[in-house]
């Protein structure tokens, strides 16, 4: 890790030692969900859509079930278009000041290593590499073509690909897809899937 990224887009985390991890590599505007206190703050969600109506944010919660609970409350509120969805991956432990891990023994976004940090934020370190995702043609079709989606296995499937790739399991179709276009060219999901291009 060399110098700190700078990241136009706010980024918005779970809590205030997630903020603190994601200052640790970056200059940016942090922002926090207070955890669940985003169920119950209106100011905070009303926040989040006007910063959305100016340039998209990137939403990266933890990735047990809370952190999914948090992020599909943002994702109802916020335009898909103007939402960034970044995942960490799912590594047992528990964080240093805590006495006993989650209830899902994996470590959240302050127990992530900065490196890891680092390398899940640097795309966006560059605001061109955003609107390249915009022109990326993966889409629902090549899910189901290879089996990711609407199939009786196709939850299995999104599993493996996503411990393969360092993704959080438990994905739906649409935040894989989603996740996918950013961090993956047409040609490489191809290849990344076993799938010859016609």
């Amino acid at each position: 890790m060399t110098e700190k990224l700078k990241i136009n887009y706010p980024i918005i985390v779970e809590g205030k030692y997630d903020r603190l991890r994601i200052l640790s590599v970056a200059d940016a505007n942090v922002l926090t969900t207070d955890g669940f206190g985003i169920f119950k703050k209106n100011e905070k969600l009303s926040l989040l859509r006007a910063l959305a109506q100016k340039s998209p944010v990137i939403v990266l919660t933890d990735s047990d079930g809370a952190g999914k609970l948090i992020r599909s409350h943002i994702s109802s509120a916020i335009p898909k278009d103007k939402l960034i969805q970044l995942y960490i991956p799912q590594i047992e432990g528990k964080e240093r000041r805590k006495s006993e891990p989650s209830a899902e023994g994996t470590l959240g976004v302050e127990g992530i290593d900065r490196e890891i940090i680092y390398k899940i934020l640097s795309p966006y370190s560059d605001s061109a590499a955003y609107l390249k995702s915009l022109e990326n043609p993966l889409s629902k079709a090549d899910l189901y073509e290879d089996g990711l989606s609407g199939r009786e296995d196709s939850a299995e499937r999104r599993d493996k690909l996503c411990e393969k790739i360092g993704l959080p399991k438990k994905m739906t179709p649409n935040a894989l897809l989603t996740a996918l276009r950013m961090i993956y060219t047409y040609e490489e999901y191809m290849s990344l899937v076993g799938r010859k291009k016609i």
